[in-house]
């Protein structure tokens, strides 16, 4: 009989961001499963990524006494000196749409062109266990900003996001293209590598 795989619960409510990481997680020698309902995560009050993917990851693996996974992720534009960045989510408020957001990016960069829209989105991971050993990576993608939404695949700021290098935006990618490149791709990628050189797939 096969040996059972090790759990992994991923803390985090939004199902575009489990099916990505269930994706980016298929080969790897664990399961991952979605929060369990009724399970509340904490307000991301952290000022950094790290802080913000930390809090829900000890937060999930407290509530539910198994090995959680968090990411947070940010949109960095240069040219409004970081920002959205760890506000990303809620740059144009709390319980907003991500057109909300989208909107409000635009709205800012209004007279920006060009080079001078570059951006990048970076991706941070946290695995913790109930015991408190944890594990983090982090993964980027650069690209640009453009003037208006392309593309209906992906979610959030996916189709303002010009991929550096190429002609489309994330929101054009399919999953599988996405899934090679992306910051949540680097980021899985990277943490992968780190608990395969630990030898061990709980912290």
């Amino acid at each position: 009989m096969p040996e059972a795989r090790p759990v992994w619960i991923l803390a985090s409510g939004n199902r575009h961001k489990y099916r990505e990481l269930a994706a980016l997680l298929a080969d790897a020698p664990i399961e991952l499963r979605p929060l369990p309902e009724g399970i509340e995560l904490p307000e991301e009050t952290g000022k950094t990524l790290l802080a913000n993917a930390r809090i829900k990851a000890r937060a999930a693996a407290a509530a539910t006494g198994q090995v959680a996974l968090a990411d947070d992720t940010g949109l960095e534009v240069d040219a409004l000196g970081g920002e959205p960045g760890v506000r990303s989510s809620r740059y144009a408020g709390e319980n907003v749409t991500y057109d909300d957001n989208n909107r409000l990016l635009l709205e800012r960069l209004r007279g920006i062109h060009d080079v001078n829209r570059r951006a990048r989105f970076r991706c941070v991971v946290v695995l913790a266990a109930p015991g408190g050993k944890e594990v983090t990576a982090d993964g980027t993608v650069e690209g640009f900003i453009i003037d208006a939404p392309r593309g209906a695949e992906g979610f959030g700021y996916d189709p303002l996001f010009l991929v550096e290098g190429m002609e489309r935006t994330l929101a054009e990618l399919v999953p599988e293209e996405k899934n090679a490149l992306s910051h949540r791709a680097r980021a899985a990628a990277a943490l992968k590598a780190s608990m395969g050189r630990l030898g061990r797939w709980v912290p």
